[in-house]
């Protein structure tokens, strides 16, 4: 991760709060979104584990409090993935056309959304694990299959001991010391500083 990341969550904090009285901090999201799209296409999931305030707010502020317990499987399913952005998707859509282009009502459906996801990461990251809400975000899924195949984790069996820390400091929990692909992997770093033998290293 980069040295900013652990500081990044205040900024969703901020526009949910915040936003509800200065509207215009919701096109903060547009930046957001705007990055995430040019960065998935040359490195999936990388902005998830580097930029993304919600990441970072539920890796340093919600960690603290979760239970940390393991990951359902079926949220990671696209039977569930799919139906959640286009649902989500199409209420932000509907709620942007009844502002009939009013800039203020326009960033406080933003500020709406980012309040309404900020809090489904929060009780989900407390009540299971900090990145639970990675595991289906909308704008996850959309890196994932824009680039879910770019910047691979790769690991060098012939270093690997299978020792598992590796897979213990993973966020996603995902099975990080084996070569199959990992579309979810959102490129932290952590497996591959907490491996003691440098067996895994990103590869473009």
């Amino acid at each position: 991760m980069l040295k900013i990341t652990p500081h990044l969550g205040i900024l969703v904090v901020i526009v949910s709060i915040a936003g509800l009285w200065f509207p215009l901090l919701g096109y903060f999201l547009l930046l957001v979104f705007a990055t995430l799209m040019v960065t998935s296409y040359f490195r999936g999931r990388w902005f998830c584990g580097n930029l993304c305030p919600r990441g970072s707010f539920n890796d340093f502020w919600v960690g603290k409090i979760s239970r940390n317990r393991k990951i359902p499987n079926i949220l990671r399913s696209y039977w569930v993935r799919i139906p959640i952005f286009m649902l989500m998707m199409g209420f932000m859509g509907y709620r942007l056309l009844s502002t009939q282009g009013l800039i203020n009502q326009i960033g406080m459906v933003f500020v709406i959304m980012c309040l309404v996801t900020t809090t489904i990461a929060l009780v989900t990251g407390a009540g299971i694990s900090p990145r639970t809400w990675c595991t289906f975000c909308p704008m996850g899924t959309v890196q994932n299959l824009i680039g879910g195949s770019k910047y691979q984790l790769k690991t060098d069996e012939s270093k690997c001991i299978n020792c598992n820390k590796c897979e213990k400091v993973c966020p996603m929990q995902l099975d990080v010391h084996t070569n199959n692909d990992k579309p979810d992997c959102i490129k932290c770093g952590r497996c591959i500083t907490a491996c003691p033998t440098k067996a895994l290293a990103f590869k473009a």
